[in-house]
Formats: structure tokens, C-alpha cells, sequence
């Protein structure tokens, strides 16, 4: 576990603490979408496709110094091309660490030219915003557009937020399996 020093030179772990209670529930989340995804015998007619991110770019309409390089790391995981469950974490648009767990819905497909472009909404729930539920968790929906061939991606997704305003998300994927 790691201990941070105060201004005080006394040792303090309720940093530490406090990550580890988000990381706890942030697995909390993660075991009931999987358990909801096993649970389902559609899902299980196609093979599972598992995509890396690096984290997205922003822009916010909202004209103030916003981040609009969210580095970061996430994993999807689509046990059928319309289902997928997403997590990860990254740099918010306040420069603060924010982690997220959610089902991606992707219900409306197009095809063109070798392309499989899928609409659809993510129900998540996402921290790391001190200006939103004191950085604790909050829910989200988010309209999603995602473009795929072979093993590349891109979602293009915009982000409704009750302070910062709205922003437009353009996310990087790599399929791995």
C-alpha cells in the first residue's frame, strides 16, 4: 500500500485508502456485467472481440482550459457485435484521474465498403470528477458512433457534463483478439 508524507512529516494512507475503496468498486461493477454477459446464452452466438484504447481526444464547446488529451487505458470487451462491456481509466478534461465501468449498446448497423459503423449508447459509471458527486462515482449515458475494419477503430462519442458542458470524444481502438 502506498504511504504518502503530510506537510507535517506524519505519514498518511487515506490516499491510498481511498483508491483502493474505488478500485474495489470500480471490480464491484465489472463482476456484475460479466455476470449479466455469462448469464446470457444470446450473447454467446459470436466469438467475443476484445479492444485496447489509449485514452481520446476532446473537444469541449465549451470555451474554457479544458484537457483534450485524455491519455489513459481501457479495455472493451463485445461478446456479440451489438454488446460490449467497457473499463478503464484516464486523464479527465479537469487533469484529474477518472476510472469508468459501463455496457456498451450497439444496437443500429451500416455496412459500407467494408466498413461496420454501429450506433448505439453506453450506460456506464464513471469518478475522478471534483466538481461532480465530490469525485465519488456517477452514472453517464453516452451517445457512441462506432467505425471498424479488421482490427482498427475509432468511437466517436459526445459527452454531456453538468459543469464542464458538453464535449465531442474521439477514442483509438486496437482489436486484440
Amino acid at each position: 500500500m502506498a504511504i504518502l508524507a503530510s506537510p507535517q512529516g506524519r505519514f498518511s494512507d487515506n490516499c491510498a485508502k481511498e483508491n483502493k475503496k474505488r478500485l474495489m468498486s470500480l471490480r464491484t461493477v465489472l463482476a456484475g456485467l460479466l455476470a449479466c454477459c455469462c448469464s446470457c446464452p444470446a450473447l454467446a452466438k459470436e466469438p467475443a472481440q476484445v479492444w485496447l484504447d489509449p485514452g481520446f481526444f476532446s473537444y469541449h464547446f465549451k470555451d474554457e482550459n479544458y484537457r483534450e488529451n485524455n491519455y489513459g487505458f481501457g479495455v472493451g470487451v463485445f461478446m456479440a457485435p451489438e454488446h460490449g462491456f467497457l473499463a478503464g481509466t484516464f486523464l479527465n478534461s479537469d487533469d484529474e484521474r477518472s476510472r469508468y465501468g459501463g455496457y456498451h449498446w450497439r444496437p443500429w448497423d451500416w455496412s459500407p465498403a467494408g466498413l461496420s459503423v454501429r450506433a448505439g449508447l453506453v450506460f456506464g459509471l464513471i469518478d475522478g470528477y471534483s466538481n461532480t458527486n465530490d469525485g465519488g462515482w456517477f452514472p453517464i449515458i453516452v451517445p457512441t458512433l462506432s467505425v471498424e475494419y479488421g482490427h482498427f477503430g475509432v468511437n466517436l462519442s459526445i459527452a454531456p457534463h453538468p459543469d464542464n458542458g458538453t464535449a465531442l470524444a474521439l477514442q483509438l481502438r486496437l482489436r486484440v483478439w
